[in-house]
C-alpha cells in the first residue's frame, strides 16, 4: 500500500440538535439526535491536510447573529463549547491553523465551512458543481455564504474523482449536495479508512440504504452510499461517519490518532 498520510485526527467540533429525519429520509420523525460535528486533520508528507473546518462558532454565539442565522430559519442552534473550537483542537495536537496548507471540503453546509476565515493562506478544493451552487441565489438555509464569501480564499475548484496524494483520494459523491465529495485515506496501520462526510450521516444510512433527508439527487445519494460501501468492503476499510453520536463514542478523538 503505497501511502503518504502517515497519521489521521478525528476532530470533535460541537454538536448539532437535530430531527432524525434530517438523517434519515422519513425515518425517525419523532426523535431528535445530538449528532456530532466532525473535521479530520491529516498528517502527510506534504504537509497538513484539513477535511472540513466545523462551525462558525461566531455565529453561534452572537445574539443577533444566531437568531437571524438559525432561529429564525427554523435551525435549533448547535452547542460549541470552548474545546469544540478548530483552533483548541488544532492547538492540542500541537499545530497551528497556519500549518495547514491544504483544506479539502467534502461540501459547504455550514456545518462543514464554518471556519475557512482560518485558511485564507490555503489551498481549498471543492466540487466545481458545489462552488458555483454555494455561490447561487436561493440555496436554501444551510448554506452561510458569510463563511465561504470571503476575500482571498484560494480555491480549487476540482471535478469528478481525483487525488490530492498517493494515500489520499476524493470521490465525487453527488446526491446529498450538488458536488458533494467523500475522502477515502490509506493508512500503513489502521488500513483504509473512507470519510464518508454526508453521504450518510448514521451507520443505517449504510447498512439499510437510507437516503439522507435532504438530497438534490435520490439516485446519486443512493449510488453514493453504495459505492462508498463497496469501496470500504474490496479493501477491508472502515467506514468513517462524521455525524454519527454512536461511533463518536468509540472513536479516537484528537490528540489521539490512528497510524
Amino acid at each position: 500500500m503505497s501511502t503518504e498520510v502517515s497519521r489521521l485526527y478525528v476532530l470533535l467540533c460541537g454538536y448539532e440538535i437535530l430531527e432524525k429525519t434530517v438523517s434519515t429520509r422519513d425515518r425517525g420523525g419523532r426523535f431528535i439526535l445530538a449528532e456530532p460535528v466532525s473535521a479530520y486533520l491529516l498528517e502527510t508528507t506534504r504537509g497538513h491536510v484539513l477535511v472540513d473546518t466545523g462551525l462558525n462558532s461566531a455565529i453561534v454565539h452572537d445574539p443577533a447573529l444566531r437568531e437571524e442565522r438559525y432561529t429564525k430559519q427554523g435551525i435549533r442552534p448547535p452547542v460549541i463549547l470552548p474545546e469544540h473550537e478548530l483552533a483548541c483542537q488544532l492547538a492540542a495536537i500541537g499545530v497551528r491553523p497556519e500549518d495547514v496548507g491544504h483544506v479539502i471540503l467534502t461540501h459547504m453546509h455550514l456545518d462543514h465551512a464554518g471556519n475557512l476565515k482560518m485558511f485564507r493562506h490555503a489551498r481549498i478544493s471543492v466540487q466545481r458543481r458545489e462552488h458555483e451552487h454555494a455561490f447561487s441565489p436561493g440555496h436554501g438555509p444551510a448554506w452561510f455564504d458569510c463563511d465561504y464569501d470571503l476575500p482571498g480564499l484560494r480555491w480549487d475548484l476540482v471535478e469528478g474523482d481525483w487525488e490530492a496524494l498517493p494515500g489520499l483520494e476524493v470521490l465525487l459523491t453527488r446526491g446529498h449536495t450538488p458536488g458533494h465529495q467523500s475522502v477515502v485515506v490509506a493508512l500503513r496501520d489502521t488500513g483504509t479508512v473512507v470519510l464518508v462526510g454526508d453521504a450518510g450521516d448514521l451507520a443505517e444510512n449504510f447498512a439499510e440504504e437510507i437516503l439522507p433527508g435532504e438530497s438534490v439527487d435520490d439516485a446519486a445519494a443512493l449510488a453514493s452510499i453504495r459505492r462508498l460501501k463497496q469501496i470500504a468492503r474490496e479493501r477491508r476499510g472502515a467506514l468513517l461517519l462524521g455525524h454519527d453520536p454512536e461511533l463518536i463514542q468509540e472513536l479516537r478523538l484528537a490528540p489521539a490518532c490512528y497510524t
